[in-house]
């Protein structure tokens, strides 16, 4: 009897209906072919308790404060900031712009919006001083998923949401493997620069540092507000989320560049993006009282011994899906389709629930690099004007690198759970 409903699901897939309406609807008919239709009267009490989730309220206002500084002159002022610390090097606007996705990071918490920013602004530049348009979309694509890995991140609020984990031991957790992934990416930056030739900062066109320090200094202090009063517990991760809209609207009138408009499309924006993510969650939270009446993850549990995958098996296995999953799939919507499946049988195989959501975050960030679909592939290619598959191949040497670096986050758990242990916001 569930023939019925994998059928449905599958021409919902092909035919491009978004993701909420065919699993909503394909969830609502395994209920009457499994014979669960008695249970559907207690579903409505269950979505909502799902959703009854504090830290839910941190992401429409992490959304918000995003596209408040988007449209705020930021983006400017952290490149002239960047520009002034690295610009001087061989392949320096290489390193301004990974280094400008790290700032960034701590505005937007999105690769897409990364991407955007900088594939608008620093792509042309790095034109004029001599890179190529592949080079320059291509690290500017590499570089924009630090984004979702440095807090704030809207994936890891969604992630600690959904499986129970704390966001404020994600985001500490966060902080080391997002630095890390911006130092490998300069070396692979400073690599190609001496293989290709790449141009070096000349004198005059290197802004002076304490001018464009001032000047970014406002951009600066929202993420150290975000984060210090997040991890030292002054604040939940939704109050900080308030504080920053605050914040950010004030940096906007600092900059001269947010006009009452431009508040009124971001608040149109976060309601729409914000919407569309709890029709997900409402369908995900259907499936996911089906499989527990089904027993889905005990039987998962149970599968994984008699395969004797193991520990070690199973996490390869995983994050091969969740990989595969971040090719094709929007990234909260992989998150909320498969992370209440597949992630509880590896928290009980003894998988810190807190490792699992950055690996599960930077799994799905690399897949925006990756055919068949790479969002921030297609993003980038539309907004420099460059052929997809040529963005791709541009973009080769810094995925591969990419992907060691998810294996060395897989098999040393430390590098993220260092910081939150210290902090003592995990065991």
């Amino acid at each position: 009897m569930i023939a019925l409903p994998a059928i449905f699901l599958v021409a919902a897939l092909l035919s491009g209906s978004a993701i909420a309406y065919f699993v909503g609807s394909a969830t609502v008919i395994a209920f009457f072919t499994e014979d669960h239709s008695r249970y559907l009267a207690a579903l409505p009490q269950r979505v909502m308790g799902q959703l009854d989730v504090f830290a839910f309220l941190a992401m429409p206002l992490f959304i918000l404060t995003g596209e408040l500084m988007n449209r705020g002159g930021v983006t400017d002022a952290l490149i002239r900031f960047s520009m002034s610390m690295l610009g001087r090097f061989k392949g320096g606007l290489g390193h301004v712009n990974i280094l400008t996705s790290v700032f960034f990071a701590g505005v937007s918490g999105s690769a897409t919006a990364d991407a955007a920013a900088l594939g608008n602004t620093l792509v042309p530049v790095m034109e004029k001083q001599g890179y190529t348009r592949d080079y320059a979309a291509a690290v500017t694509a590499a570089s924009s998923i630090i984004g979702p890995i440095i807090p704030p991140s809207i994936i890891l609020i969604f992630y600690g949401a959904l499986l129970n984990t704390s966001v404020v031991a994600l985001f500490a957790a966060g902080i080391v493997p997002g630095l890390l992934l911006a130092a490998v990416l300069m070396v692979v930056n400073a690599i190609m620069a001496h293989r290709h030739n790449h141009p070096g900062g000349k004198g005059s066109d290197i802004p002076a540092f304490l001018p464009s320090m001032f000047a970014a200094l406002p951009a600066l202090c929202l993420p150290a507000i975000i984060l210090s009063g997040i991890l030292f517990g002054f604040m939940t991760p939704a109050e900080a989320a308030g504080v920053a809209d605050v914040a950010a609207l004030l940096v906007g009138i600092v900059y001269r560049r947010l006009a009452l408009r431009d508040v009124f499309e971001a608040i149109n924006r976060t309601v729409i993006l914000s919407g569309a993510v709890f029709v997900i969650l409402v369908a995900i939270a259907t499936f996911g009282y089906l499989t527990s009446i089904e027993q889905v993850p005990q039987k998962m549990v149970a599968l994984i011994g008699d395969l004797g995958l193991g520990v070690t098996g199973y996490m390869v296995l995983l994050n091969i899906i969740f990989l595969l999953a971040g090719m094709i799939m929007d990234v909260k919507a992989a998150v909320a389709l498969l992370g209440p499946l597949l992630i509880p049988p590896a928290i009980q195989l003894g998988v810190d629930p807190t490792h699992m959501g950055i690996l599960v975050g930077f799994n799905l960030t690399v897949g925006l690099l990756t055919p068949p679909l790479g969002g921030v592939l297609l993003i980038l290619s539309t907004v420099v004007n460059i052929g997809y598959w040529r963005l791709m191949r541009a973009v080769l040497p810094f995925l591969l690198v990419e992907l060691v670096l998810l294996g060395v986050l897989i098999y040393v758990p430390a590098v993220s759970l260092t910081l939150p242990r210290y902090l003592g916001l995990i065991n």
